[in-house]
């Protein structure tokens, strides 16, 4: 049994020295088992709340026992995100250096919100940033902050949006009483979270206009332009216009360029959403179809997705930090800045958040570590597997094509031998085959709506991918769909 100091919640160094021996084990197991075991558990809500509901334990247990209850109980059922046969969801699997950088990040516990709790993951955080920015062909100067995730990283830049553009007009002391009625303008492919951002950020979801898509899933620019002016005459103020650097459902690219240019001749705050698709810019493989992010105001980037980071790292690029510092700085005593000029940037003045950990060193450890070209050769790779998917998709006569893959997200239906015509009876088929896939197990893989369809939706963003867990995917979803077919088939049968 590992002893604890009485003093203090610390292990001997020799019995500290065996746990990490024994996590490390469990870390080196779970990489060895990663291909063999299954993509989810299959576990239900009752079995795993029955494993929760206990009393609060006001004694502790042996260290070394808690680490095999672990194992047994969160390692071994943990749905394998970090395995070739997760498709489900835009999320990478982690590195092995992003692994080694958590471990280290956490043993120092820094709280990035002031300068001097943590210097050197402050200035760290400043220049993945700027790489970052550099990598998709930004600003190389930009200034940018690590949140959570995609959906923060809008929330920041929409805010810095909202307080930089009105700043003359005091919304942050007066709020929006009294204003002319603002808007705020997107695809309706956009993410979720712009309409959680508008929520929050009082302007009011009846005052976000979703612009419908053109074939391709990318933002009609003539009925833009009808909406803007149509919003102008009846007394409303354009505010701001979002483009998307890679939707979420299919990965579609707006036309950043003209974006823009409707953008300034209009005098509109452009903000893209780069969350998903924005970090293949850096690639030769699609970085033409980016054209414009450069002209972008703020961006929002999602370092966990192909940065093949582990949570959290996401990322909100803007110009300046002046810029962050208008939008969220507010004066305490308890936090007052040195007198005199000292080149200290304190990220609390430039964020929302006071305590925040350091996210920024498993980024830097992995440009470090991979290199950037390495990057973008890993990006490229899912992307050729991506129009392998789709390829297989289409020179199959059981599954059918729904989008033209730009990215690493292919959209399709399974068909089987049903007519094509019968298009209930096929929306049925890939309605019911996603939960017939979760109890199946063998890979991890969601579906979503295009149009008024129901389709699969395979993401693939993951460096371990192969070709042969592309050929598996395949295997797996005719196995399971001839399955459900059958089951539709005869439950259709009178009698």
């Amino acid at each position: 049994m590992a002893k604890m100091d009485n003093h203090t919640l610390d292990f001997s160094a020799e019995a500290f020295e065996t746990l990490l021996k024994k996590a490390s084990e469990q870390v080196l197991n779970k990489f060895q088992s990663m291909e063999s075991d299954m993509a989810f558990s299959g576990l239900t809500p009752e079995v795993i709340q029955e494993w929760m509901s206990e009393p609060l334990p006001n004694g502790g247990m042996d260290t070394s026992d808690l680490l095999d209850m672990v194992q047994e109980k969160v390692v071994d059922t943990a749905t394998m995100n970090m395995a070739p046969k997760m498709f489900a969801y835009v999320m990478a699997g982690g590195t092995q250096v992003s692994i080694l950088a958590e471990l280290l990040a956490t043993t120092i516990n820094q709280n990035i919100g002031k300068w001097h709790l943590a210097p050197v993951l402050t200035e760290m955080e400043k220049q993945v940033s700027k790489w970052g920015a550099q990598f998709i062909g930004y600003d190389a100067d930009a200034a940018g902050v690590l949140v959570s995730g995609g959906s923060a990283a809008n929330l920041t830049g929409l805010t810095v949006a909202r307080n930089v553009y009105f700043q003359d007009r005091q919304i942050q002391q007066k709020g929006i009483f009294g204003m002319k009625p603002f808007t705020v303008y997107a695809s309706v492919e956009t993410h979720n979270c712009v309409d959680k951002s508008i929520d929050i950020l009082g302007i009011g979801t009846d005052h976000y206009r979703k612009i419908p898509v053109n074939n391709d899933f990318t933002i009609n620019l003539a009925q833009l332009n009808t909406q803007i002016e149509k919003d102008i005459q009846e007394g409303f103020e354009p505010f701001c216009l979002i483009g998307n650097a890679g939707t979420v459902n299919t990965g579609a690219i707006d036309d950043l360029d003209e974006l823009a240019s409707i953008a300034q001749q209009h005098e509109m705050w452009y903000h893209i959403d780069g969350a998903y698709g924005a970090l293949a810019a850096g690639t030769d493989l699609v970085k033409d179809h980016y054209k414009g992010i450069e002209q972008a105001d703020s961006v929002a980037l999602d370092f966990h997705k192909w940065l093949y980071q582990p949570f959290e790292a996401g990322c909100t690029l803007v110009r300046d930090y002046k810029q962050f510092n208008q939008a969220y700085f507010k004066k305490a005593s308890y936090l007052a800045t040195d007198q005199e000029d000292n080149g200290r940037l304190d990220f609390n003045e430039h964020q929302f958040q006071l305590s925040r950990n350091g996210k920024a060193l498993k980024i830097w450890m992995s440009f470090k570590a991979y290199g950037a070209d390495r990057l973008k050769a890993m990006i490229e790779k899912d992307i050729h597997l991506t129009r392998y998917l789709a390829q297989t998709v289409e020179a199959s006569t059981d599954f059918e094509l729904s989008s033209d893959p730009l990215l690493g997200i292919v959209c399709f239906k399974y068909i089987g031998s049903i007519n094509s015509e019968e298009i209930e009876k096929i929306d049925e088929l890939n309605q019911l085959i996603i939960p017939a896939l979760e109890k199946d197990r063998r890979v991890f893989i969601t579906g979503t709506r295009l149009g008024d369809r129901s389709v699969i939706r395979a993401c693939l963003i993951n460096h371990r991918l192969q070709k042969q867990h592309i050929d598996h995917l395949v295997q797996v979803l005719r196995e399971v769909g001839q399955e459900v077919e059958q089951q539709i088939n005869q439950e259709a049968v009178p009698g």
